[in-house]
């Protein structure tokens, strides 16, 4: 779907999470960055896949990496979700979905039967100079933290 790959430079977004707070791509200078794409908050897959960055937060932390998940819910969705699940890392309420078509994780999807468009699971790691270090399409939910950390 994304037409972003391994060596491309990280796209240079700007977004507010769960709290109105702004984040962009300069922020993160000097730090691994994982962002991470999901359709909706507080869905089986969505939660599953936030979950199990949530256990191993403290790998990413000893690994100089940042976490920031990114979905088109609404900020107060992003924060029901962030509490219930006591998520560690900020959550971006991409409503005009400028971070997501950044990203190019927007696009055609099948699900019983029917064509919609919608977001495609999709996880990006950036290096500390911001540049694409590896992009995961096929994502496992209960296994991501390995999947990034391999």
């Amino acid at each position: 779907m994304t037409t972003l790959k391994k060596g491309d430079q990280a796209p240079q977004f700007s977004g507010v999470d769960q709290d109105g707070k702004s984040h962009q791509l300069a922020d993160y200078t000097g730090k691994k960055l994982v962002v991470f794409f999901y359709p909706k908050a507080s869905t089986p897959g969505c939660t599953a896949e936030a979950c199990d960055l949530r256990d191993n937060f403290e790998r990413f932390q000893a690994n100089n990496y940042a976490l920031l998940g990114v979905s088109a819910d609404s900020a107060k969705a992003q924060a029901k979700f962030k509490d219930k699940y006591q998520l560690p890392f900020p959550l971006l309420a991409d409503e005009d979905k400028s971070v997501i078509n950044a990203f190019g994780v927007w696009g055609p999807k099948k699900f019983m039967g029917k064509e919609y468009n919608g977001i495609h699971r999709t996880t990006f790691v950036i290096d500390e100079n911001g540049i694409i270090a590896d992009v995961i399409s096929e994502v496992k939910t209960k296994e991501h933290t390995n999947q990034i950390l391999k």
